[in-house]
């Protein structure tokens, strides 16, 4: 009998670590079957071939008509962002992936509550993981007031295998008129001015004009996927007039409809460029062919240019990671920053002063192949150069490393590189 006994707990031992394992592998998968791109250059960023493809082969079409509007750092983006959810009269939608404690915190939450106490109809959409340091009082707060609050792929039996998978969409919509996107979470590290350590560098965007539809369809693309409630209506897609000069398109990607899409995007932007690539990258882990593109426009004379995070970092892993694959880059011309005063957390890709793509993508596997992402893609010189404007600003507080540097660093910095490498599908 006790034989008996044993051999039944070990094959339950025996079952539930293979189900264990078995999930391990399912959530780290990266996403859809991967396959090798065969991107041929067939035009360049000033074809309209370009704007045609960007628009029909990847995602909505380009709208003209739109006002965008940067903002830096929290001093900028949170007043706007609160002003604008204070000021709607019928809806605000709301998708975030971190969202902690702090008085911006509780100022988003009393906002929110605000406004559904007085009959707006608010929608919520936290990811589970990024909302795990949020504290309760602020979401009975808001429940209690009426704003609908979901959690995107809390742990379900169901749903085990998609625990890796992250909404890392960070949108808000107001009226169906206005809406932000860009790098900011709700936390306390994102207000101020990126004046010391402890206050992040970041850039947000405001957007009013036609553009403001697709980013409502993207955040009701997860709202629809989470409580299968279909928001619809003039309450969210008000008509739209054109208020401003920019042609613009809101781009999104999910390991469950298109993983590939936003690697794809940056892929086609790269191979389309001419004369410069400017990127401000948090995480910046490029795969094997996002390097081939970007040396083979080095090798066609294309500017390129950098900025990481330096000193100052969330993550010492996606660090070390991501320096392991600077030598070619370097080696081959590129210009690598790291940003010195604190945490670099900007994520805008400029392509020869004529496209800019903001939003919430990092330039590394678990943006383009493990997370739901947006961006809004922008298509007007005058947006590019302000843009630029700021990429160089960022530049001057940064340190260049050069590839005598990079050869130069300490063993131990290469060491932690080569290990951090294996598991750079999941960076």
């Amino acid at each position: 009998m006790q034989k008996h006994g044993r051999t039944l707990r070990v094959a339950l031992i025996t079952f539930l670590a293979t189900a264990a394992a078995a999930l391990l592998v399912l959530n780290f998968t990266a996403g859809e079957k991967q396959v090798q791109q065969q991107l041929p250059r067939l035009y360049t960023t000033a074809s309209p071939q370009f704007d045609r493809a960007m628009g029909n082969l990847l995602g909505p079409g380009v709208l003209g008509g739109n006002e965008v509007t940067d903002l830096q750092n929290g001093d900028q983006i949170f007043p706007p962002m609160l002003a604008a959810i204070r000021a709607a009269r019928k809806t605000v939608t709301f998708e975030t992936y971190i969202y902690w404690s702090g008085d911006i915190g509780k100022q988003f939450a009393d906002a929110l509550s605000e406004r559904a106490r007085a009959g707006v109809k608010v929608h919520v959409l936290l990811d589970w993981v990024g909302s795990s340091k949020m504290e309760d009082s602020y979401l009975d707060e808001m429940k209690s007031a009426g704003v609908e609050i979901e959690k995107f792929h809390k742990p379900h039996w169901y749903n085990l295998a998609r625990l890796n998978n992250r909404t890392h969409r960070k949108l808000l919509i107001a009226d169906g008129v206005v809406g932000f996107t860009g790098g900011v979470g709700i936390a306390p590290e994102w207000t101020g001015n990126a004046q010391d350590p402890q206050h992040w560098r970041d850039t947000h965007y405001m957007v009013r004009g036609p553009a403001v539809a697709h980013m409502q369809a993207t955040f009701l693309d997860n709202w629809l996927k989470v409580t299968g409630e279909v928001l619809h209506g003039d309450a969210y897609f008000p008509a739209l007039e054109p208020v401003g000069p920019h042609r613009a398109q809101m781009f999104s990607s999910s390991p469950s409809s298109g993983s590939e899409s936003m690697q794809l995007m940056y892929h086609m932007a790269i191979t389309a460029s001419e004369r410069s690539v400017d990127l401000s990258a948090a995480y910046f882990v490029p795969d094997e062919l996002t390097l081939k593109l970007l040396m083979d426009a080095l090798q066609r004379g294309v500017r390129v240019r950098i900025v990481t995070p330096g000193e100052h970092t969330d993550t010492e892993t996606v660090k070390a990671a991501s320096r392991g694959t600077w030598g070619p880059l370097l080696a081959a011309g590129a210009e690598i920053y790291e940003y010195g005063p604190t945490m670099y957390h900007c994520k805008v890709m400029i392509v020869d002063r004529r496209m800019v793509s903001v939003g919430s993508t990092n330039f590394d596997n678990r943006s383009f192949r493990l997370n739901d992402e947006a961006n809004l893609n922008v298509y007007d010189e005058a947006f590019a150069r302000r843009q630029t404007e700021v990429f160089e600003e960022d530049i001057q507080r940064s340190r260049r490393v050069t590839h005598q540097d990079w050869l130069n660093r300490p063993w131990t910095e290469k060491l932690h590189e080569k290990v951090t490498g294996l598991i750079g599908s999941q960076l």
